[in-house]
């Protein structure tokens, strides 16, 4: 269990009864919590904008961007040349005043919430926490460990895999030479942002597979058996979010999307596997009560 959990653990051990006045009072300062964390984020991304620019944002629309250079290495080795990513046929403008400067904040405000993800989601799980069953929490333990990975995985997903191969499809899609792509920066961080934390989002698979299995309205046997009705969505999803018509990008972004897939069948088993558990320890408990 990480610290984190440990800690929440050792709170909700130590807590008490609460009036309803109470709870909303500790809700307002674990959102006041979590909010301040994202905007110290914001802030600081904010300071170091320029290089984040640079080095991040902006680091997709040029072809010496790392996921086009393994593009072109794996060109080579399949001799598929409409792999390789030589250049980017677009150019980026800002055609109104403040547009540069919203931007800005626009995008400290997206690394900020990146950033101080793993807080903010720990500070409302530590809301939720207390009213769950001394069990939930036990078959949940963990739960601010997997929940950020699983984003922050997604993040980097979307970052290095779907949006570049978008980017590099919208970029040099023309129907006609005469006309020039000249994509404002809004439309292009709005392009990145969906992306990325889309797929970030779209990584919670697992967790969302828990929760509804946990209700009672998912099981691994209604999974299993519409498993191939499920990677055909997967396809068409892979589909929309790539595209760039080649087979290689929809084969790479399908796999990950795939694999999640199967990790919540195997979750959506495990909580089904504790549920029964529990059941037969009640009834047991009850066989031995009379």
């Amino acid at each position: 269990m990480k610290p984190l959990d440990q800690q929440l653990e050792h709170e909700i051990e130590d807590g008490k009864e609460m009036t309803f006045l109470e709870h909303l009072e500790e809700l307002r300062w674990h959102l006041i919590r979590a909010v301040g964390s994202i905007a110290v984020f914001a802030l600081i991304a904010f300071v170091f904008i320029r290089t984040i620019y640079d080095k991040i944002i902006l680091a997709p629309s040029k072809p010496d961007f790392w996921t086009y250079r393994m593009m072109c290495e794996l060109s080579k080795k399949t001799g598929y040349a409409d792999l390789c990513v030589s250049q980017l046929n677009f150019t980026l403008q800002s055609r109104q005043m403040a547009e540069q400067f919203t931007m800005a904040l626009t995008s400290s405000l997206m690394i900020g919430l990146i950033g101080a993800f793993p807080y903010a989601f720990y500070e409302v799980w530590k809301f939720i926490a207390p009213g769950l069953r001394s069990s939930e929490r036990r078959a949940a333990r963990g739960a601010v460990f997997y929940v950020t990975a699983l984003f922050l995985m997604g993040v980097l997903f979307g970052y290095y895999i779907v949006s570049p191969l978008a980017i590099n499809f919208l970029a040099n899609y023309q129907l006609d030479p005469r006309i020039v792509n000249e994509f404002d920066i809004s439309s292009y961080i709005g392009t990145l942002a969906t992306l990325t934390l889309g797929c970030g989002l779209t990584f919670q698979m697992p967790i969302v597979a828990f929760v509804l299995s946990k209700i009672g309205f998912l099981t691994p046997a209604f999974m299993k058996e519409y498993r191939r009705h499920a990677f055909v969505v997967i396809l068409i999803v892979a589909a929309i979010i790539t595209p760039s018509p080649d087979i290689y990008s929809q084969i790479l972004v399908s796999i990950p999307l795939a694999l999640l897939y199967e990790v919540s069948i195997w979750v959506s088993g495990y909580v089904e596997r504790l549920r029964l558990k529990e059941s037969q320890e009640m009834m047991e408990r009850g066989e031995y009560d009379d």
